[in-house]
């Protein structure tokens, strides 16, 4: 008598688990085909959890490992330095050092203005864009998205090079008109700052809000506009009051990004040393801290203090504005 080889369906296989037969004997400890297929779905977010843990968790929490440690040098700094467990002294000397707190103070303040400046633009550009045609409205929107899409670094060197006042497109102007404008002196700076990073953010911020109001539906404009409603009257009325949630995301994300400013005053220091110092910003107080004094313990306890601060600020406003939503 020949064998007959036995092949099962894999769907078959994975059905879901057999009950407990009447004899007692436990239930198969097979997957369900749909048990299957939800790990199959979660699996496609492994990457960035992976990623998220590598780059976001894992550094944090060396950080806070090394922001508890100090390094002394024996003697005259002979020799090898020491270091030792110092608990939180590293963040009681951040919470009392009056320059970090100045360069929050100062940052602040900047964030206070550019950020709502920021958001007022954008959600005027998205009403715009969303008041015309969609073929109009794809090429503004690419047009408004470009300056997102190049990097700091570089359109820091482009407003630099615009506001310069020896090769600047715009000195010959103000000369003509006998005005007396320096984009580097310590009365414009900031302006000049956030001039740049109104042009970054701008499209990013306009590109979630239009989003945003595509989801609104068209009836309710078609209904607004029978009862003799204006096209202001709709967009403050019904689409500003539906895209709150986006305005509350951009902001967050705004403020998070304001408040850890890094590039843009260090590359602007290069040509306004005595306007912007070296410890202008947190950021660039924390970048002094560890690699032109050396402390690297303090500047992550700096660090942690500064995630803190952004992380209060953020939950802060998005409190508020919960509120003021319900």
């Amino acid at each position: 008598m020949s064998s007959v080889a036995v092949v099962r369906d894999p769907e078959i296989s994975a059905g879901p688990p057999s009950e407990p037969t009447k004899r007692g004997r436990p239930a198969s400890p097979r997957l369900s085909w749909r048990s299957l297929q939800r790990i199959k779905g979660a699996s496609f977010t492994w990457p960035f959890f992976i990623g998220f843990a590598v780059f976001t968790i894992l550094p944090v929490v060396l950080a806070l490992g090394q922001s508890l440690f100090s390094e002394k040098s024996s003697g005259l700094g002979f020799g090898e330095a020491e270091i030792s467990f110092s608990g939180v002294d590293n963040f009681t000397r951040g919470l009392t050092d009056g320059i970090f707190w100045t360069s929050m103070l100062r940052v602040g303040i900047y964030a206070a203005i550019v950020v709502p400046v920021t958001q007022i633009v954008s959600l005027a550009l998205a009403l715009l864009i969303d008041a015309v045609t969609r073929r109009v409205a794809n090429r503004f929107r690419l047009s408004l998205l470009i300056p997102y899409m190049i990097p700091g670094i570089v359109a820091t060197m482009i407003w630099i090079y615009l506001y310069s006042p020896v090769v600047g497109p715009f000195q010959p102007i103000f000369d003509a008109l006998g005005l007396d404008i320096n984009f580097f002196s310590g009365s414009l700076i900031w302006f000049s700052i956030g001039n740049l990073a109104l042009w970054g953010n701008i499209g990013f911020n306009m590109l979630i809000l239009y989003g945003a109001l595509q989801a609104v539906p068209r009836e309710i404009f078609d209904a607004a506009r029978v009862d003799g409603a204006s096209d202001f009257r709709i967009a403050m009325s019904i689409k500003v009051p539906y895209v709150r949630g986006s305005l509350v995301l951009t902001g967050v994300l705004s403020i998070i990004g304001t408040l850890q400013i890094f590039a843009e005053p260090t590359l602007f220091r290069a040509v306004s040393p005595e306007t912007i110092t070296k410890d202008f910003t947190p950021a660039m107080v924390i970048f002094n801290q560890a690699f032109q004094v050396g402390n690297l313990n303090y500047a992550a306890a700096l660090s942690i203090i500064l995630a803190a601060v952004v992380g209060i600020a953020s939950a802060i406003i998005y409190r508020f504005t919960n509120k003021v939503e319900q």
